[in-house]
């Protein structure tokens, strides 16, 4: 089973497009479904994966880019080719075992891989990545953190780079020599060939972590110069000290948003800003490791380790507001005392209001956090602890707008978000590790106009599962002609569904409603349960 998610794009007004657990039922084995979404008022670099369990570490990502409407101009000149440059950290071991090594913390990757292929040079390298580029042109890579664990520092030998934009918004410019990357994010650099036509090293290596003799930890790739015949030499280029984490901090603090151009839209980015705004909400998630209560390491939010559900949240949402599926706003968004517990974690956000997060990181490795749905302002980092008092050292002015933060090693990192996206969203930690042990919840932004430009209804392909089991089975018989079914029968059977008592009263109404006089004179559709589609509307 499978489903696809798109990292950083926004799903405007459609969670059911989202394509993680919390929103959609799994695509199983020998059967399709078909995404449709409006990338709307997006543009950038982003990256989709599989998001069941620790399915990502086998693979199947790959790059999205969001271009400008042919009306609004790019703040930079238009460059002679663009290259997309997936990375990130890999296991040799099978993603389905690897599942226990995550367990037991044995977590140590094999590669730093740059599009699925091993680093330059290496011994047991058969094929490594290389960019041809043409002495004088400048050129656009998109990088993304694809990996499951590791931040990176990405640097190409002898050239600088320009941060021209990231996950959807447009930078200020500044010029570096390397960039750290962190897990779900993406960058857009420019890198003008301007050196003596040669090859050169593309690098990337891992953050926290002695590499001097694990030269597979590093991602090793070549930039071409067109006609080279001088293959990149000497020793790999040096970067920042992997464990200085104040300069990772310094350039995250660089980075901030170009107020004056335009992006999805033609006004400038910073027509709508944080200068001013009023919060409505404050969460404050704490990111822990623990052990359960038959000594199981899990990671939590708030001590609250995220339990998965048969049935999607946004599912139970449509039929029975979530009963016997989930309890809003059942653990706190704001405290923790260090006593872990397993829950479905979702928490209410106020519809078109402000929502601060900060979230704080008691482990001694690098996070990072993404929430679905949304780009929020990132609007501070600091060490220890946050206080009210914290809100003072924010960026109010430029914060850079994205959808994945990182989180520094006992420190913590504030984010504004404004809600206008109803539906159910994934706030969740990127590390591969941390999400799987438990370290997610969902915010659930709620309209109550049932109008479908504030949110669209369920689609006509909506996969059915868990509690819905029976539904997915009675479907093809209610909605036969002999019938003559309507929507709010159907509706009406579904919203029975969730307790084995509702089972029981579900079959008793199609039999009255068929005039049917045993339970034996149902039929059984020889139907998959996976090809039937939902009539409800």
């Amino acid at each position: 089973m499978v489903l696809w998610c798109r990292n950083g794009i926004q799903q405007r007004l459609n969670s059911w497009q989202d394509g993680v657990g919390g929103t959609n039922c799994p695509i199983v084995p020998g059967s399709n479904w078909t995404y449709v979404f409006q990338v709307k008022d997006q543009i950038g670099s982003f990256f989709y994966f599989p998001s069941i369990n620790n399915q990502k570490a086998g693979g199947g990502f790959g790059p999205i880019r969001v271009n400008n409407r042919n009306v609004i101009s790019v703040p930079f000149p238009k460059p002679e080719d663009e290259f997309d440059l997936l990375i990130g950290d890999w296991y040799s071991e099978n993603y389905k075992n690897l599942a226990y090594m995550l367990i037991d913390n044995f977590t140590i990757p094999d590669w730093i891989l740059m599009n699925g292929k091993g680093p330059y040079l290496f011994p047991s390298t058969k094929v490594y990545e290389a960019f041809t580029v043409a002495q004088g042109k400048t050129y656009r890579f998109r990088i993304s953190n694809v990996g499951n664990q590791w931040s990176f520092n990405f640097r190409i030998q002898n050239h600088h780079m320009l941060v021209v934009e990231t996950e959807g918004s447009y930078t200020n410019q500044i010029v570096v020599d390397s960039i750290d990357v962190h897990v779900g994010q993406s960058y857009s650099v420019l890198v003008t060939a301007d050196q003596n036509a040669a090859d050169y090293y593309i690098v990337a290596t891992p953050k926290m972590v002695n590499t001097t003799k694990l030269g597979n930890l590093v991602g090793v790739g070549v930039l071409h110069y067109l006609n080279s015949s001088t293959m990149a030499t000497g020793p790999l280029p040096s970067g920042p000290d992997p464990f200085d984490v104040q300069f990772s901090v310094n350039q995250a603090r660089a980075i901030k948003w170009n107020l004056t151009t335009g992006a999805a839209r033609p006004n400038p980015q910073g027509t709508f800003n944080v200068r001013n705004v009023t919060l409505s909400q404050t969460f404050i998630l704490t990111g822990s490791r623990a052990q359960d209560a038959n000594g199981v390491p899990c990671y939590t939010v708030n001590d609250v380790r995220y339990s998965n559900t048969d049935t999607p949240l946004k599912l139970a949402d449509l039929m029975t507001n979530g009963s016997g599926v989930y309890e809003l706003d059942k653990f706190s968004t704001n405290s923790s005392n260090g006593n872990p517990r397993h829950g479905v974690f979702i928490a209410s956000g106020n519809h078109k209001g402000w929502l601060e997060i900060v979230v704080k990181n008691d482990l001694d490795v690098m996070d990072s956090w993404h929430l679905d749905g949304y780009g929020f302002y990132v609007v501070g980092f600091g060490d220890g602890d946050w206080t009210p008092a914290s809100r003072s050292g924010y960026n109010l002015y430029d914060p850079v707008v994205r959808s994945t933060t990182q989180v520094y090693p006992g420190s913590w990192t504030a984010v504004y978000a404004y809600l206008d996206n109803p539906g159910m969203w994934n706030l969740r930690s990127q590390s591969l590790r941390n999400r799987y042990l438990g370290q997610q919840l969902y915010v659930k932004v709620y309209d109550a106009d049932p109008n479908p430009a504030k949110e669209r209804p369920p689609p006509d392909n909506l996969l059915l599962c868990g509690k819905c089991f029976v539904l997915r089975s009675l479907q093809s018989f209610i909605s036969s002609p002999s019938l003559a079914t309507s929507t709010t029968f159907v509706t009406s059977c579904s919203r029975e569904l969730f307790s084995f008592s509702g089972i029981i009263d579900t079959y008793n109404m199609v039999l009255r409603h068929c005039d049917l006089r045993s339970f034996d004179a149902l039929p059984r559709p020889a139907i998959a349960p996976h090809s039937l589609k939902a009539t409800m509307k």
